[in-house]
């Protein structure tokens, strides 16, 4: 058994030696590295920084080793990250499987799915997206009304989902589709994996406001998906569901943590634009910069704890849900706190003599709204926090007991 101390010096020196200096920065939007069938690198450095994660074993640091994983104990894990954190390496990969699917396979799938999906993960082989939300099934995400029929052997799977993120650029989509219609609408449910190249699917990328297109809406026409891509039990795919949005909640919630392009530093950029501006001397603006770095702080602290108890086993979920609401909330008040400070140096959209982090702020300031709708509105968070976690009786319960 590796000391902890011995383990933290090992891996100092392995980063210090493997993560390129040219990648100890935060991440423009445009080098974001996604794991996936035409994975692409900008540069030598960003080629480099991958194989050597991904011949590590780090691009999922715990799980086993027969899948491609690290093997590493929860102590380990956390000492990888806060050196990774010391160090601001960028990642070496986004891969949305790795956070959200993956543990449910790890979890439910068999030994022959474990062995076919995990394995191309951990080598950055396959990018995947999630199709959940419908047009008519967003909030009332067990509204679906996507249909897979059982056709002997392979499902037929007919209908439509919205804002799949990068769907336009996946190989594989998660999927909740209905098997049976006949009971309540939580029953019937079943998580099925979908070849995003299979014939009879249609993705059409949905503009945003911020000028990118992250969004897809996808068709399926008669799409024929083999059964071994049905993850869990048939019909009885919400409780994965529920699981994999918590996985999804907690990703979010780290989002700011590993450089990623929307982790502006507001302390820093504030005391930039503070330092020669009129608006240095309005005290309730500094109040406010102040109360959000603070938050901000208690935020990481509690991260720390929530990771920590889930390692000793703990049940973390409500707090899960709990961080996302907070998270995507604070980041909001970050941004029009950016835009307050910088002034008409928020207001460019394009060139005129603005330069590209402050373009970045304000089309991250536009990007903040979405943040607080994607992965369970903040509203549906505070439904979620009031019911399961504080125990609250829904307003038409108290109605029947007065």
């Amino acid at each position: 058994m590796v000391d902890k101390g011995e383990f933290r010096a090992e891996v100092r020196s392995w980063l210090e030696e493997n993560c390129p200096m040219s990648l100890r920065t935060p991440t423009p939007d445009d080098e974001l590295v996604w794991g996936g069938s035409d994975i692409a690198f900008k540069t030598q450095d960003q080629r480099q920084w991958f194989e050597r994660m991904r011949d590590k074993g780090w691009f999922c640091p715990n799980w086993p080793t027969e899948y491609g994983g690290g093997g590493l104990s929860a102590e380990q894990e956390t000492i990888l990250e806060q050196e990774i954190r010391r160090l601001g390496c960028r990642p070496a990969q986004i891969n949305l499987g790795i956070w959200m699917l993956g543990p449910v396979v790890l979890k439910y799938g068999t030994e022959e799915q474990k062995q076919r999906i995990l394995t191309p993960m951990t080598k950055g082989e396959v990018r995947w997206c999630q199709g959940f939300s419908e047009p008519n099934a967003g909030s009332d995400l067990a509204n679906i009304r996507t249909t897979a029929k059982d056709e002997g052997d392979h499902y037929v799977v007919n209908g439509a989902k919205i804002w799949t993120s990068y769907g336009n650029k996946s190989d594989w989509m998660y999927a909740l589709v209905r098997t049976d219609s006949s009971g309540s609408k939580h029953h019937g449910i079943s998580l099925l994996l979908i070849d995003m190249h299979a014939p009879g699917v249609t993705v059409s990328p949905i503009d945003l406001i911020s000028g990118k297109s992250t969004f897809c809406e996808v068709h399926f026409d008669e799409v024929k998906v083999a059964k071994n891509n049905l993850i869990g039990e048939l019909h009885l795919g919400w409780s994965l569901a529920k699981q994999l949005l918590q996985h999804e909640r907690a990703a979010m919630s780290k989002f700011g943590e590993f450089s990623l392009p929307t982790h502006y530093d507001l302390l820093a950029l504030s005391k930039d634009y503070l330092s020669d501006s009129p608006t240095a001397a309005n005290a309730g603006l500094k109040a406010r910069i102040t109360a959000a770095d603070m938050d901000e702080h208690a935020y990481g602290l509690t991260v720390q704890r929530m990771t920590e108890e889930a390692r000793l086993g703990l049940d973390v979920n409500g707090t899960m849900s709990i961080m996302k609401l907070v998270h995507t909330e604070q980041e909001k008040i970050k941004f029009e706190l950016l835009l307050d400070v910088m002034g008409y140096r928020a207001l460019g959209w394009q060139g005129d003599g603005i330069s590209e982090q402050e373009l970045g702020v304000t089309r991250a300031w536009l990007n903040s709204f979405t943040q607080t709708i994607a992965g369970g509105s903040s509203e549906i968070q505070l439904n979620v926090i009031a019911k399961r976690i504080l125990n609250l009786p829904d307003a038409g319960s108290a109605d029947k007991q007065q």
